[in-house]
């Protein structure tokens, strides 16, 4: 059959065991006379990873960027000044939700940063009805009619599943290898529409 492969080469191709791989290395890099230490985590897409591909890191800086987004808002509903209930609402639809669930379609938080995202939640649908803190949380998303976090973190999981699913097979599609056993697939006719003229 004739079929060989280069054994250095699988270090690179990730071919090995995990008791077989190096650790990573911790050692400073030099540029032009300055010192940069590696990161734990590194921010890429305004997400922030980390080696064991964790969430926890970036969720808690989400949740601490719609804490002090939210202390920056709340003022703004002070009684008999400041905006209407109507606009709170709005506020907390489209400024707060959006910051608190940045990355639900590919990354799912642990326990701990999902309680402390519904704690949050929760004090910005108490403070969108103008609710005291005895009232039951299992009601303030209906009296807010803000979704529950959990759901609304379903619903975008499902969400970016369809988009993928529905997406057209040539979109993103890689350019052809010359050493590829498959045929590359045929161009998709461009649609055309009538002209509305």
């Amino acid at each position: 059959m004739g079929v060989s492969f280069s054994v250095p080469k699988t270090k690179p191709i990730h071919w090995q065991t995990p008791s077989q791989r190096t650790l990573t290395s911790t050692a400073p890099i030099e540029l032009e006379e300055h010192l940069f230490h590696p990161s734990k985590v590194v921010r890429w897409l305004e997400y922030w990873v980390t080696p064991a591909l964790t969430s926890t890191h970036h969720f808690r800086d989400m949740l601490s960027l719609a804490q002090a987004v939210f202390s920056f808002v709340k003022p703004l509903s002070c009684p008999g000044a400041g905006l209407r209930p109507f606009l709170w609402h709005c506020i907390a639809n489209g400024l707060l939700l959006p910051i608190l669930t940045y990355g639900a379609d590919l990354l799912t938080p642990n326990y701990t940063v999902l309680r402390g995202m519904n704690s949050l939640w929760h004090r910005v649908q108490r403070w969108t009805t103008n609710n005291v803190f005895s009232t039951p949380t299992s009601i303030l998303s209906r009296l807010a009619c803000l979704p529950p976090i959990i759901s609304y973190w379903r619903y975008r999981r499902r969400l970016a599943a369809l988009r993928i699913a529905c997406a057209p097979r040539n979109a993103n599609q890689p350019q052809p290898d010359s050493l590829s056993p498959f045929p590359p697939s045929p161009p998709s006719r461009p649609r055309t529409h009538p002209s509305p003229l």
